[in-house]
């Protein structure tokens, strides 16, 4: 029997797609990477997982997870192999509150689980722009990072527990709900972030947080990124270590935002070119109970902060959110940052990351360097200021492919020198593969290599993704 003949005799014919039919999961979100894969796969539970991979191993068939397709860096690129959806595996298993745990299939929404936890009055804390169709399976296997990192980490710090079917169709049950486990090597680091290549995440155990009862937003406009660097670890210090987010916005975000999404308002009466979305999250009641005018503590103390800095000369305006309409305004501006970036082309877009008290000196060098190579690029940036993370888009005159592999390199070692990583959020993919080859250590790329045999000596699982040629 063929691959195909053995995954009907599994799925049924409705569950395995061909042809027209597995158009709509052939494209990823950016519209870079179409592929013409062999079949889509559609199981409902783990142990279909298993008998797919079990035939796949037997057959040399290339195996592709994909979730809710919303990657950024060819992930799920899947040409002449089996796309393997995970969306029909979306059961929420259990919220249980008084351990602030959720147990959850991989192919659940990332939105569905915040809902979810808000019934039960906590908060899943991972959040991002594609939240309304990323899958949990997804943000697993790239280690997601999003907006609220500063505060709660990312997808490996919020993940206890995996269920994870190997290359030969083994069942993994790794779906352990302790915080403290020292029983031999973390095989569950070992598949977060390993993007599909190592095996298949079908579940997992996740920490759940406690709902802020309050929040206070705002945004801020500063003389430079070192005075909101400086603002953050003031307002760390001082809320004890409540900030969720910190969101750098320059000019020209706000500027390109303004043709393309004109209903959002711009910030500030005028412009600014260091701009940063706050938000502060309180869980003790006594910061989040309005006083006798109907204020907020919290937002009262947001307000005496800012006040102070303003006196002194750290901070050129703010606006604090009135309001949920407010509210959803400022995280809209920012939510709407991928759209900006992928607006123009050609574009080399960059997820990398820097210490905090380099990202002025990338800046600058970056300034300088750039238009020694292309005197017509231009570039933007947005950036989770709190942890370093900096999305750097950059917009070359010509998309002659050795001139975008130059700007890219231009900025990598910008990135190197600084101590940086070429890599902070969007997983390697496709996209990153040249940069691995480059930057990555060597020796640690052997053992990755060795853990890559070891678990897929038939390499079946996302193949070509990852790891350099």
């Amino acid at each position: 029997m063929t691959f195909i003949e053995q995954a009907l005799a599994i799925l049924g014919d409705a569950q395995v797609l061909t042809g027209a039919n597995a158009t709509r999961y052939a494209t990823d979100w950016t519209g870079k990477y179409t592929s013409a894969p062999l079949c889509v796969l559609r199981p409902g539970n783990a142990a279909e997982v298993s008998e797919l991979l079990r035939a796949a191993n037997a057959t040399g068939t290339a195996i592709v997870p994909v979730s809710g397709n919303t990657g950024l860096s060819g992930g799920a690129f899947a040409d002449g192999a089996a796309l393997l959806s995970l969306e029909r595996m979306n059961r929420i298993r259990a919220i249980r509150p008084e351990a602030r745990v959720a147990v959850v299939e991989a192919g659940v929404v990332l939105a569905d689980l915040h809902e979810a936890a808000r019934a039960e009055g906590l908060a899943f804390p991972l959040t991002f722009g594609a939240r309304g169709s990323a899958m949990i399976g997804g943000v697993l296997s790239t280690n997601a990072g999003g907006s609220n990192v500063l505060r709660y980490g990312n997808t490996r710090a919020l993940c206890l527990g995996l269920e994870v079917v190997l290359p030969d169709g083994a069942l993994m049950d790794l779906m352990s709900e302790l915080h403290k486990d020292n029983s031999g090597y973390d095989l569950r680091d070992l598949f977060i972030g390993a993007e599909g290549t190592l095996g298949v995440i079908t579940a997992a155990v996740l920490k759940l947080a406690p709902l802020p009862r309050a929040t206070a937003t705002a945004m801020l406009a500063l003389p430079s990124l070192g005075d909101a660097l400086g603002l953050l670890n003031r307002l760390q210090e001082a809320t004890g270590g409540a900030v969720e987010a910190y969101e750098y916005m320059p000019r020209a975000h706000f500027e390109r935002l303004a043709e393309l999404r004109p209903e959002l308002r711009p910030p500030f009466d005028a412009a600014h070119e260091a701009n940063i979305m706050l938000e502060i999250g309180a869980t003790a009641p006594r910061d989040a109970t309005p006083g006798p005018d109907g204020t907020l503590p919290i937002a009262a103390y947001l307000e005496s902060v800012l006040a102070e800095e303003l006196e002194a000369g750290r901070l050129l305006d703010a606006v604090i959110a009135q309001n949920e309409a407010q509210r959803a305004e400022m995280w809209a501006r920012r939510e709407a940052a991928a759209e900006v970036a992928f607006s123009r082309k050609p574009f080399v877009a960059n997820d990398i990351a820097l210490p905090l008290d380099r990202l002025e000196t990338f800046f600058a060098r970056m300034a300088a360097a750039l238009p020694r190579l292309d005197p017509g690029a231009d570039d933007l940036s947005v950036a989770h200021l709190g942890d370093g993370n900096i999305h750097y888009t950059v917009y070359p005159s010509h998309d002659d492919p050795a001139h975008l592999d130059a700007v890219m390199q231009l900025v990598e070692t910008q990135v190197r020198d600084l101590g940086g990583s070429f890599s902070a959020e969007h997983g390697i993919g496709l996209s990153k593969k040249p940069s691995m080859a480059r930057h990555k250590n060597p020796v640690a790329l052997v053992v990755m290599r060795r853990i890559k045999t070891a678990l897929d000596p038939s390499g079946i699982m996302n193949p070509g993704k990852v790891l350099p040629d």
